[in-house]
């Protein structure tokens, strides 16, 4: 039985409200910490991966004017499992691939604030590309006490097209020891590049001794939900990311979130203009 383009509208905006109200009685309840993804801060044109500086300063003057503290990806895991007390609107920033501009850019402005971040690292990357961070820039922020870092394994697969398990060892568990060794404290935390998870790369990820693993999934941090794959909320796209956008995601994650899972969903089964007709910030 085919569906006229009317019907499925009407199918989609009826399963849209209903997303809403559910994400409204959500949002009153809703557990978990936002853990803001970004990628670059530079000041180029064209990056979907690019924040510009005076919109990440922005970001976070907004983070500091609504009484947001950023606190650890430990702090929340903390917090879970002995009941650490938490500040009353925390926050977590990470940034994925390790780019040099974190150093340029975000971090004199991280400095300002006095905001806390973390830093995912590519091994293979780091200290070897010009658009990646050396080691002393990494050991300057680690001393300021602001700058964490974590793995974001050796060279940037993407975990789930890997069929060896060797291969996924060396990238999950080598990237873990080699960054450990480097920087002199044990790696708690992965970032999947891709974000895309299965039963092998969990096991292997909790098997090397990480706390936890994110994905780049929309929505807040639920480590009591799966702490090998949590989400994040992305903040970048300098082209289409103004400070709205940013308050929504946001202030608005557990609403957003299942509204943006409806939209791949319908891409994914070939409904594309349908997808379009949702407007997410």
């Amino acid at each position: 039985m085919k569906f006229s383009r009317k019907r499925l509208l009407l199918s989609l905006l009826t399963i849209v409200g209903l997303l809403f109200l559910a994400g409204v009685m959500l949002m009153r309840t809703a557990p978990g910490v936002p853990v803001l993804n970004y990628h670059q801060v530079e000041e180029k044109d064209g990056n979907p991966l690019t924040l510009w500086p005076d919109q990440f300063e922005a970001q976070m003057e907004y983070l500091a004017a609504e009484g947001y503290t950023t606190i650890t990806i430990d702090e929340m895991m903390d917090a879970l499992e002995n009941g650490t007390p938490l500040p009353e609107k925390p926050v977590i920033i990470t940034f994925d691939d390790g780019y040099a501009d974190n150093y340029e850019y975000a971090y004199p402005i991280l400095k300002k604030y006095g905001f806390k971040a973390t830093i995912f690292l590519i091994y293979d990357f780091t200290n070897t590309y010009p658009n990646y961070l050396t080691w002393e820039q990494i050991n300057e922020m680690k001393a300021s006490g602001l700058i964490h870092f974590e793995s974001h394994t050796m060279t940037h697969a993407n975990l789930a097209e890997l069929t060896s398990t060797d291969e996924l060892r060396h990238e999950i568990a080598d990237s873990h020891d080699l960054l450990s060794e480097k920087l002199g404290y044990d790696m708690h935390y992965i970032a999947y590049p891709g974000g895309r998870v299965n039963e092998e790369i969990e096991e292997i990820t909790r098997a090397a001794g990480y706390r936890g693993g994110f994905t780049v999934h929309y929505g807040l941090s639920t480590p009591e939900e799966g702490r090998y794959q949590m989400d994040r909320i992305p903040i970048f796209g300098a082209n289409m990311h103004t400070l709205t956008r940013f308050k929504l995601r946001l202030a608005f994650a557990p609403l957003i979130a299942p509204l943006e899972d409806l939209r791949l969903t319908l891409r994914s089964c070939g409904f594309t203009a349908l997808a379009n007709y949702m407007l997410i910030p």
